[in-house]
């Protein structure tokens, strides 16, 4: 029987994951992942405590230097270029399943476990990637960029699981995750984005006009980098019906705002998609999921050597650059993953 490491982060969700695998009777080791600058010396005695009680081993992996360069430091050029970006859909590729199942793997670990919501199965062309069983937690879309051939070393406990059973679970085990809270949405950023990009002395681009499309000034912006496509919210401009961002205009530094259909598309074109299913076996019918939180829709998907062109039936609210679009089936399936590079507003 391979080893198997379970990657803890100290919420509840690795936790059971942990007692799910022990109690199956796994070899498991677990590992827990540095990635902020200042490590939680609390957290990681907590977790240390916790799998000594549990006679489980446990080793303490420095990935900050990597997770610097290949997800906060991206993230910061994204936002620099006036993107939105998704960091957790670039940390799981390249740190959580790249560089730490590789760690891992060398210290003996055959597999990698992870307290993802999210479902692998077999297919004939090899594993395929569904969404979790809990609605409300399924964490699919964040693992749509993750290479096909990774999976094969990846274990995901709580396929089959809901956070409320999770919880009931430890609770009768009279168990407490060591970080005592959830994780925030962005692990780096503790409070504000904006807050985050001050700190690091970032230069950002200063305050502006809001622009209708006929070009009439309705308001002033503190910098482009503070919006997004499609906000409604925070623009500060009182005008006859609600305004939503529909561009920006980086050469003269303006925000451009309109009526709401003036903030929908009729599709988007993205970057090289990463595959996990062959574009030969999707079914007739997909569908298409372009920020986290979003009910999929169906589109119409081709793919080429230089990415996707997603097109919907209808206008839809515009997806941001920056972002993800995850191709599904209807039963949950995830068939392609790739960063959106601009909205289509034609055909």
């Amino acid at each position: 029987m391979h080893k198997i490491a379970i990657a803890l982060s100290g919420g509840a969700d690795s936790l059971m994951s942990l007692l799910l695998l022990r109690d199956a009777g796994a070899d498991v080791m677990a590992v827990h992942a540095l990635f902020l600058p200042s490590p939680d010396e609390a957290l990681i005695e907590g977790l240390r405590s916790t799998c000594s009680a549990l006679e489980v081993p446990f080793d303490v992996i420095d990935l900050r230097a990597e997770f610097e360069e290949l997800v906060v430091a991206p993230f910061v050029r994204a936002y620099q270029a006036g993107l939105t970006p998704n960091p957790c859909a670039a940390c799981n590729p390249a740190i959580k399943f790249g560089l730490l199942l590789d760690r891992v793997r060398s210290l003996g670990a055959g597999r990698l476990a992870t307290g993802h919501y999210a479902r692998l199965e077999e297919r004939p062309w090899g594993l395929a990637l569904f969404r979790g069983l809990d609605p409300a937690k399924d964490q699919s879309y964040f693992l749509s960029r993750v290479p096909r051939e990774r999976f094969s070393r990846v274990v995901f406990p709580l396929a089959d699981w809901t956070k409320d059973r999770v919880r009931l679970a430890l609770a009768e085990r009279g168990l407490t995750p060591p970080a005592g809270r959830e994780s925030q949405e962005v692990c780096f950023i503790p409070a504000d984005y904006r807050d985050f990009l001050r700190g690091r002395g970032v230069r950002l681009g200063g305050p502006g006009p809001i622009a209708l499309a006929d070009g009439r000034v309705v308001g002033r912006h503190g910098g482009l980098w503070n919006h997004t496509l499609g906000q409604r919210k925070g623009l500060g401009v009182a005008w006859s019906e609600p305004l939503y961002v529909t561009g920006k205009d980086f050469a003269g530094n303006r925000l451009l705002v309109g009526p709401k259909p003036e903030a929908m598309a009729l599709g988007c074109r993205t970057e090289r998609p990463n595959l996990l299913c062959p574009p030969e076996a999707w079914p007739d019918e997909v569908l298409v999921q372009t920020i986290y939180r979003q009910r999929p829709e169906p589109a119409r998907v081709s793919v080429d050597e230089e990415g996707m062109t997603v097109v919907f039936p209808g206008p839809r609210s515009i997806p941001t650059p920056g972002q993800v679009a995850a191709v599904y089936s209807a039963d949950g399936q995830v068939l392609a993953g790739a960063v959106i590079r601009e909205a289509l507003h034609e055909a």
